[in-house]
């Protein structure tokens, strides 16, 4: 059973205009972006999560500052935060999700088990992995979340876990003690405390009974688990607050997750060569424009559409019974269709950016793929196989600085 902890959470002081000292996750920020947000406020988060220069010490130096300051001030018991966001998808329908913040148990990766995972109270007794990935990551530097975490000992934004039971949207109803609301990009963010330890205990039964699915932040959880490893072999212990992670929780229901699609986009090959690998797979019909209205009829139809510089976009149509035997999954099918192409492969979410990318002239082709669907991502799970990188895009993204969790006592506690 996944551990899901609650733990004296460190917040921005009330007095504080959380408008000005907020900020989207670090890995969704352009340089511009961050400047900005330097600029907005002394206090903003980016001055902690991406500090100036990569100034790693120099962000620890300002945290701790802010809390001797009173900037940041800790919960005196150990809490939970509800977190609801309320927006209007892409299809205009009024929207709010809500999950919990907490302390998520850091578990070995699921190729490593058979690897003994301690128990909570033991050492190196074995226990089944239950904080599963959903899909291959593609690779990426970990110097800079690890060097940050090891500075700050502090989990500074959460990773995105799907719990696979039931029942936890309802725990969530009741409001809990407010600590602030924001509206950015259109979205309505909302955190409440929760302070009573029956309902905490009880939001901590609901996630035990049944494994939590990465949705966003697997890189995080991967450095979490090295920094883990790291205050093992320094301690000798198994029981620090390295044993968990800031994670925000929802439940793997249709009504709780809006999810749009990455799509794909080609270069370092000729158009030629990746129109040979497609249409082994797909039938091919003209398409005269592509518009938001397309991406609604891709999923009617069950249909993906390839955009290249010039000439006209195309449907793509699965031929009848190639895909036999396959994973329906759209980034399935194309690593199937192109596994004899030599072409590099990038990824970019919202349909207005990946056609601005295309008439630019730097990639060959891009291929719009549709949304995974909630049924796809729970047999996933149940299966415990990996979708392709980049199958899912969660909205919206949780902004960082509601809540953070350091991983050592603070300074004089």
């Amino acid at each position: 059973m996944p551990q899901f902890r609650p733990f004296p959470a460190l917040r921005y002081d009330d007095d504080i205009d959380l408008n000005a000292v907020l900020a989207p996750p670090y890995d969704v920020l352009s340089d511009a972006d961050v400047r900005q947000l330097h600029q907005r406020d002394p206090h903003n988060i980016t001055h902690v999560d991406v500090p100036e220069d990569q100034d790693y010490d120099r962000a620890a130096a300002t945290l701790w500052r802010w809390v001797e300051e009173g900037v940041l001030t800790a919960d005196s018991d150990d809490t939970l935060s509800i977190y609801r966001m309320g927006f209007t998808d892409a299809t205009g329908t009024p929207r709010q999700i809500v999950g919990v913040l907490g302390g998520l148990q850091v578990v070995d990766e699921p190729s490593a088990a058979g690897s003994a995972e301690p128990a909570e109270g033991s050492v190196g007794a074995a226990r089944r992995t239950t904080v599963l990935p959903h899909e291959r990551i593609t690779p990426k530097a970990a110097t800079d979340r690890l060097d940050l975490t090891r500075a700050t000992a502090t989990n500074l934004s959460p990773v995105w876990g799907l719990s696979l039971a039931s029942g936890l949207t309802e725990a969530l109803r009741e409001p809990g003690a407010p600590h602030g609301q924001v509206t950015w990009d259109g979205v309505t963010h909302a955190v409440e405390r929760i302070t009573d330890p029956a309902r905490i205990e009880a939001i901590q039964a609901i996630l035990a009974a049944d494994d939590v699915l990465l949705a966003d932040g697997h890189h995080r959880y991967a450095i979490s688990r090295i920094y883990r490893d790291e205050v093992r072999a320094a301690t000798g212990r198994y029981d620090t607050r390295a044993e968990q992670t800031l994670a925000f929780v929802n439940e793997l229901i249709e009504d709780q997750l809006s999810i749009e699609a990455i799509h794909r986009l080609y270069s370092a090959v000729s158009r030629e060569a990746l129109q040979a690998g497609l249409t082994r797979y797909f039938d091919v019909e003209p398409l005269e424009s592509v518009t938001p209205a397309t991406l609604s009829q891709m999923v009617e139809l069950g249909r993906l559409v390839v955009v290249c510089p010039t000439g006209p976009a195309q449907w793509l149509i699965p031929k009848p019974g190639v895909f036999d035997g396959v994973r329906a999954l759209d980034g399935v099918w194309l690593e199937t269709a192109l596994a004899g192409v030599d072409a590099e492969t990038s990824y970019q979410h919202g349909l207005s950016e990946t056609l601005k990318l295309v008439a630019a002239g730097g990639f060959t082709a891009a291929v719009l793929i549709r949304p995974t669907s909630i049924e796809e991502i729970r047999r996933t799970a149940r299966e415990g196989v990996l979708m392709p990188p980049k199958s899912t895009f969660f909205t919206p993204k949780l902004l960082t600085g509601w809540v953070l969790r350091p991983t050592e006592p603070l300074p004089g506690a």
